[in-house]
């Protein structure tokens, strides 16, 4: 078991907490990350112990956690990992292309392509170099949260700080007190692969009166489709609300089963808690339709160390607010905007008569978060 005070415990073993380890291990902290999901480990140190922190995820051993996610990551995303030295393979994309009734809008992007990549092949490039810099995960959960002036103690376990990477359901901040009052209009998201090879250079994103379908190549032989909306329903049912995707996909076989995430929105009071950091979905969310949440992620972990590191966490949530405006501001008001059935009907035609907004707005979206060039 460990020994010693560490410097970090991290609470949560997706990228957020991979990502957040990696920097704090570079940076020379004592760092532990404390997973409860299966597949959280190579070889599960320390045991393991099933579980689920979001709805509908689960991992294999040796397989890396799986998530229902549109696994795209888009150009800042993808720079933000390569500067770490993680590459994992997968497929490029190369712009955003929405379609609904018969048309499409193409938006290619400017600053390079992105990459659709596996959330299990992601997981495992993430935990072999967080654990090659020196971080060592562990397969149990982070319970029983106390702090005082000097550290925060997790179920006997002492650190100096704590760093809630642990999902959109955080128990952390749940424990901390830190949650506010759910949407009033919830959205949730399920996802599968199919079988067959990629038909467009871009990530589809296919417009239904009340679900939209991400369509995100992740190998020459595999995409993945994720269903976003508010209205409940199986996953076949929704994509029967979108005839044209669902022609594309006949000849696909499915891989694998169906997963499901939500309530996507979320939200905290603060981002930190005396010496407790929230990062990643933990620290609050607003929906996937702009596909920045690897990206903001990435950045915040990197925000937090940062700050851990000098030993000030609180200016941890300025910089969050700083990270996170341009997000919070436009995907707020894309999901408003589109929640009308009439607005949705409108999108695409409208997308292709203002070709330079819609292209304006996908190139910000793929730029790098924080200012990295």
């Amino acid at each position: 078991m460990t020994g010693g005070v560490l410097d970090l415990l991290v609470a949560g073993g997706g990228p957020a907490g991979l990502v957040t380890a990696l920097h704090a291990a570079r940076a020379g902290l004592k760092t532990e990350v404390w997973e409860p999901r299966a597949g959280a480990t190579d070889g599960g140190i320390d045991g393991g112990i099933d579980g689920g922190i979001d709805g509908g995820i689960d991992g294999g051993i040796d397989g890396g956690i799986d998530k229902a996610c549109g696994e795209g990551l888009m150009p800042g995303a993808l720079a933000a990992l390569l500067r770490l030295g993680v590459d994992p393979p997968g497929h490029p994309f190369h712009g955003i292309r929405y379609v609904g009734a018969g048309r499409s809008a193409d938006a290619r992007f400017r600053a390079g392509p992105g990459r659709g990549i596996r959330r299990t092949t992601l997981h495992r490039a993430l935990r072999d170099a967080a654990v090659a810099a020196g971080a060592r995960i562990v397969a149990r959960p982070v319970t029983d949260v106390r702090q005082d002036d000097r550290g925060v103690t997790a179920a006997g376990v002492r650190a100096r700080h704590l760093v809630a990477a642990d999902g959109l359901h955080s128990p952390v901040r749940r424990a901390l007190g830190l949650d506010v009052p759910g949407s009033r209009h919830p959205r949730f998201g399920l996802r599968r692969h199919f079988r067959v090879a990629p038909w467009s250079p871009y990530v589809e994103v296919h417009w239904g009166r009340d679900v939209e379908a991400y369509v995100t190549p992740v190998a020459p032989d595999l995409v993945g489709v994720a269903v976003l909306g508010s209205t409940k329903g199986s996953f076949d049912a929704k994509l029967r609300t979108l005839p044209d995707l669902a022609a594309l996909l006949d000849d696909g076989e499915p891989a694998g089963g169906v997963r499901g995430a939500g309530p996507l929105r979320q939200g905290s009071r603060r981002r930190v808690a005396g010496r407790v950091l929230l990062v990643g979905d933990a620290a609050g969310y607003v929906d996937a339709l702009t596909g920045e949440g690897l990206a903001l992620a990435f950045a915040q972990a990197e925000a937090a160390v940062r700050a851990v590191v000098d030993g000030d966490p609180r200016r941890y949530e300025p910089d969050w607010t700083a990270l996170t405006r341009r997000y919070r501001l436009l995907t707020a008001a894309l999901v408003v905007g589109t929640r009308p059935k009439l607005a949705r009907r409108a999108l695409v035609p409208a997308s292709r008569l203002l070709a330079p907004l819609f292209r304006g707005t996908v190139d910000a979206l793929a730029r790098p978060v924080g200012g990295h060039g």
